[in-house]
């Protein structure tokens, strides 16, 4: 029998990768529950919506006999969470939503992921496992990686609420004995990510020859991972992790803002030319943001030695898959930017 799993955020852009992974590769039985604000897009899902082997849930982690119930009722070996409000800029603008969500929510599954574990018999391989970041540990300097013993000093309410919930999923562990494992990812790129993000952010502007936004002065650094290697990496860590355990998973490909945007310029450029114009013209820097991070970057030898994962796409290589993916998918960027979130700016003073 196919082992069930429970996915939260699972219509957002990780969570959606990781399930269309499971389903189409792994014949694994996905419970799919999202709220669907607005960065969930049933969209990315179409492929499986009618798969017997997927469910999709509509409903909010912070409803406390919601989560019960369905936790109860499903029965799953596995929960794997993404939910989560992710966006720095919108924390700015309205942190409340991030505490409600990502340490309220992230309690109220603990909490009921406790009492279904206490339900099942002794020989079980139940395991939570929890979807963090690398924001968590800070800003580095020019030098140095963020470790798991990396102690937390997040910047932004984005990154100190998902550093309040790792902390819960520790001390459930170590108080209750929950079986949890958690992991810390760089930033990821890839197919289905909402606009508002750099990458798809630069990709829909630089098509439309709009000016393409960059914070301050473009040199801030973060570790870029493709989705596809990090969802590999949570599905490993889910079947092959030491319980109580955090792994980083990272892709070992550090690229400043600005190298990012000239390679998408480029890469458009490329495939998409335009007789006498030059995209990076459209490059404009703008007032940086509050409190923005100087630079990531993650060692992820844990994972690559304990467990054997490693990331499979270079930054080249993947960006190169991600920006022909949005050349190929227009009708699924459209319906995304049919809705609030039409390119502007968030974030600000």
């Amino acid at each position: 029998m196919a082992e069930t799993w429970l996915v939260t955020g699972g219509a957002g852009f990780i969570g959606g990768n990781f399930i269309l992974r499971q389903i189409l590769k792994n014949n694994r039985t996905i419970i799919n529950l999202d709220k669907l604000t607005y960065a969930g897009n049933l969209d990315t899902l179409s492929a499986i919506e009618n798969h017997d082997n997927y469910t999709f849930v509509q409903g909010d982690i912070t409803d406390d006999a919601f989560v019960a119930e369905l936790i109860n009722k499903h029965k799953p070996d596995a929960i794997v969470n993404f939910a989560a409000e992710s966006h720095v800029d919108r924390s700015i603008d309205a942190p409340d939503d991030f505490i409600q969500t990502n340490i309220i929510g992230t309690f109220n599954l603990l909490k009921h992921s406790l009492n279904y574990y206490k339900s099942l018999d002794d020989d079980n391989n139940f395991r939570f496992l929890h979807v963090s970041t690398d924001e968590v540990y800070g800003s580095l300097g020019e030098t140095g990686l963020f470790t798991e013993t990396t102690p937390y000093s997040p910047n932004s309410p984005y990154s100190a609420s998902k550093a309040a919930s790792d902390h819960l999923v520790r001390a459930y562990h170590h108080t209750y004995g929950l079986p949890v494992l958690t992991t810390n990812c760089s930033n990821n790129y890839g197919p289905y990510q909402f606009p508002e993000k750099l990458i798809p952010l630069i990709i829909t502007k630089a098509l439309n020859f709009e000016s393409l936004p960059v914070y301050g002065d473009g040199l801030n650094i973060r570790d870029w991972l493709f989705v596809e290697d990090h969802c590999s990496a949570i599905e490993t860590v889910i079947t092959d992790g030491e319980v109580g355990e955090v792994y980083n998973v990272g892709g070992n490909e550090e690229k400043q803002n600005i190298q990012v945007v000239h390679a998408l310029c480029d890469i458009l450029d490329e495939l998409r030319p335009v007789a006498g114009k030059c995209r990076r013209d459209l490059i404009t820097y703008v007032k940086d943001r509050p409190g923005h991070d100087q630079r990531y970057a993650i060692d992820s030898s844990k994972l690559q030695n304990q467990l054997n994962w490693e990331p499979s796409e270079s930054f080249e290589s993947g960006i190169k898959k991600t920006v022909q993916w949005y050349l190929e998918n227009k009708t699924w960027c459209d319906r995304v930017l049919d809705g609030s979130y039409q390119g502007q700016r968030l974030g600000e003073d």
